[in-house]
C-alpha cells in the first residue's frame, strides 16, 4: 500500500519520516484512495501535541502522494512486548497516561483514531510516547465514507463495537488502549486465540482475569481502571480519554509515593487466571444493539476542552464503585480511604430484564389472542 523513507530536508536541515501512498489505481478506486489519503493528512495534520506525531507537509508526485512527518528516534511499543515479559508498573502506567492525554486532545478535536495498537505507538529514550499513524482516523465533518462491511482496526485490539461491525467512536480507543495496557501490566493480552476469528470471538463473549491474578504486584486501582476500560458496552467505559488520563496520572502518583500493594480481582474481571464467559443478557444486548450515532451525537458526546475531567468517570453503574475508585485514586499515601473496602462495585452495566409492567402486559396479550382463536374456530 505504501513505503515509509527516512529523509532529510534540505531547507530546514532536519530529519523527516516520508509516508508515501501509490495511487496507481484505476477509476474510482483511485479517487477514494486519494480522498482518504487528504482524510488523513487532515487529521494529523491539525493535531499539535507532544504525544502525537507531527506532519510537516503532504504533497503529490506522479502517482504517488507523500506526508512529510518528523522523524522519531525510538522503538515500537510492539518491541517491548515481544518477550511476553510485563513492563515495570511505573513505566507501563505512564505510557498508558502519556497515550490517554494524546488520545484526549483528538478527541476533543474530533478525531478518532481507531487503530491504537503497540505498532503504532512510539517510545523515545527519554520515556515520551507518541502516537502515529491515524491512516484510519476519521474526522467526524468528513464526507469520505468507509466502504461497506470494511473492518477498520486491528483484530487484536479491536472494541466489541469494531467487532460487531458497528460505529465506532473514541470509546474504541479507550477499550483498545485498555487491552494495551492489561498487555503491559500482565505480560500477555487479555484476549488470545488460535486465530482471528478466535480473538474476535472472546473480545465479544469473554471477560479475561483481572491483571493482578496474572501478576501478583498490580495494584488494585490498576485493576479497577483496566476494567472500567474493558466494559463490552461502550456505555460502562469511561467517557471521556481525558477522565482516563486523570485516573492513570492519580495511580501514577501513588505509585510513586507508596510501594504497589498485592492486587485483588476487581468485579468486571472473570475470577481465576483464565477467561469466562460474559453473561448472555449481557452479551445478547451487545450484539443485538443498533446503530444509533449520527455525526452531530458523537460531536455533542465530546468533552468540552475548556472543561477538563476532574474525578472519577460518570459511567459507573453505582455510586459505591465511583467512591470506591475515587478513593483509590486520589487518596493521599499511606491514608485509609473513606470507603468500606468490602464494598462491592460492578464495573460495567447489569444486565436488565423486563418488569412487572411488562410481563403483564404481554399476559393480557396472549389471552386476548387466545380469546380471538377461540372465536374464530366456533364462529
Amino acid at each position: 500500500m505504501g513505503v515509509v523513507y527516512k529523509a532529510h530536508d534540505p531547507v530546514l536541515d532536519r530529519l523527516v519520516a516520508i509516508k508515501t501512498v501509490n495511487m496507481a489505481l484505476e477509476g474510482s478506486e483511485a479517487a477514494q484512495y486519494a480522498a482518504r489519503f487528504q482524510q488523513e493528512a487532515r487529521a494529523a495534520g491539525g493535531l499539535n501535541h507532544p504525544n502525537i506525531v507531527t506532519v510537516h507537509d503532504i504533497g503529490k508526485s506522479g502517482d504517488v502522494a507523500y506526508m512529510a512527518m518528523e522523524y522519531i528516534e525510538g522503538v515500537e511499543l510492539r518491541s517491548l512486548l515481544n518477550a511476553g515479559q510485563p513492563l515495570p508498573l511505573a513505566q507501563a502506567v505512564s505510557i498508558a497516561a502519556q497515550i490517554a492525554e494524546g488520545l484526549a486532545y483528538a478527541h476533543e478535536r474530533g478525531v478518532v483514531h481507531r487503530d491504537i495498537k503497540p505498532p503504532n505507538l512510539m517510545v523515545l529514550p527519554t520515556g515520551l510516547v507518541k502516537i502515529t499513524d491515524f491512516g484510519i482516523a476519521r474526522m467526524r465533518s468528513s464526507v469520505v465514507q468507509t466502504q461497506t462491511g470494511m473492518m477498520m482496526g486491528s483484530p487484536k485490539y479491536m472494541s466489541p463495537e469494531q467487532v460487531t461491525g458497528q460505529r465506532a467512536d473514541h470509546r474504541s480507543d479507550i477499550f483498545s488502549l485498555g487491552i494495551i495496557l492489561y498487555e503491559m501490566l500482565a505480560g500477555a493480552a487479555p484476549f488470545a486465540g488460535e486465530s482471528i476469528t478466535g480473538i474476535m470471538y472472546q473480545i465479544v463473549n469473554f471477560a479475561p482475569p483481572a491483571p493482578s491474578t496474572v501478576k501478583l504486584d498490580v495494584p488494585e486501582v490498576l485493576d479497577a481502571i483496566v476494567a472500567k476500560m474493558l466494559v463490552k458496552s461502550g456505555d460502562g467505559r469511561y467517557q471521556s480519554t481525558a477522565e482516563l488520563a486523570h485516573d492513570l496520572r492519580a495511580a501514577e502518583h501513588a505509585l510513586a509515593g507508596a510501594a504497589p500493594a498485592a492486587g485483588v480481582a476487581a468485579p468486571g474481571f472473570a475470577p481465576g487466571a483464565r477467561p469466562a464467559p460474559v453473561g448472555d443478557e449481557e452479551k445478547n444486548a451487545l450484539l443485538a444493539r443498533t446503530v444509533v450515532h449520527s455525526r452531530a451525537s458523537d460531536a455533542a458526546r465530546l468533552p468540552e476542552t475548556e472543561s477538563p475531567a476532574h474525578g472519577v468517570a460518570r459511567a459507573f453503574d453505582s455510586n459505591e464503585a465511583t467512591m470506591r475508585l475515587a478513593a483509590l485514586t486520589i487518596v493521599a499515601p499511606g491514608a485509609a480511604p473513606d470507603v468500606d473496602p468490602s464494598a462491592a462495585t460492578v464495573l460495567r452495566p447489569e444486565p436488565r430484564g423486563w418488569g412487572r409492567r411488562d410481563s403483564l402486559a404481554m399476559a393480557l396479550a396472549a389471552l386476548a389472542g387466545v380469546a380471538v382463536g377461540a372465536l374464530l374456530l366456533f364462529a
